[in-house]
């Protein structure tokens, strides 16, 4: 009878604890939904706030970027009050000049071939070559040879070919060599040339041994060893260190 109480109560005892053991076994399970549901909730708040962030970001990668001032947008830049540039408005300058009454009243289609041919020779424009005779006499004298002493239209020196043209041209008489057309003539400056002065020319020695006579935009006229009567430009590297000076007769 005590054996059998004995086993009757083990297996109430053991009963009881099956019973709390499936008791603590449901609590574990709840705790464990509990913590694991927490978790969801967690993670779906991290994911929330990652989303944000990253819009966030998004949104301030799109906001404005100053550089010195100055605003850029997408589109465009927008400069602030401070730094905008003023537009200034320039009014243009009005400069009345007066016109050459001689340019003005020039027809080309009525000029002279002369004045066609030499204005290619003497680099200028038709209208400011308005002197007939002389651009006639050049271009009867022009490509004669020169000789020492000679006065034909065979063959002529320099200043026989000044005197002659000087004489046809313009009415003035001047001496026959270049020595003593440069001592009778009256001294300018270069700078103050005009069609009809004289230029002087040293080639050997230190005396006056050449002359021709100036036209236009630093062009002379005269009768040279080489070419024969022809046109020079004073500052050829043949020409420009042997000048000497200029002189006008005729004209006041």
């Amino acid at each position: 009878m005590r054996l059998c109480t004995c086993v009757y109560k083990k297996i109430l005892h053991r009963n009881d604890s099956n019973r709390i053991l499936r008791r603590l076994m449901n609590w574990k399970s709840i705790i464990y939904s509990i913590s694991f549901a927490a978790l969801l909730t967690s993670c779906k708040s991290f994911k929330s706030a990652s989303s944000g962030s990253n819009t966030s970001t998004a949104k301030k990668s799109k906001d404005p970027r100053f550089l010195g001032d100055i605003n850029v947008t997408p589109g465009g830049v927008k400069y602030p009050s401070t730094a905008e540039p003023k537009r200034i408005e320039k009014k243009a300058k009005v400069t009345h000049v007066k016109p050459d009454v001689a340019l003005t009243n020039f027809d080309i289609e009525k000029a002279d071939w002369l004045q066609l041919k030499y204005a290619i020779v003497l680099d200028a424009t038709v209208e400011k070559l308005t002197n007939l005779s002389l651009l006639q006499n050049i271009d009867k004298w022009w490509g004669t040879r020169y000789c020492m002493g000679g006065v034909t239209d065979r063959c002529i020196d320099c200043s026989a070919f000044t005197q002659i043209m000087l004489r046809d041209v313009y009415s003035t008489d001047i001496p026959r060599t270049a020595q003593e057309q440069y001592d009778q003539s009256t001294r300018i400056e270069l700078e103050d040339l005009e069609e009809g002065d004289l230029v002087f020319f040293h080639t050997t020695g230190g005396d006056i041994t050449h002359v021709g006579i100036y036209l236009f935009n630093n062009k002379f006229v005269h009768a040279a060893t080489s070419t024969g009567v022809s046109v020079s430009d004073l500052n050829d590297t043949y020409w420009k260190p042997r000048y000497r000076g200029a002189g006008r007769v005729g004209k006041q």
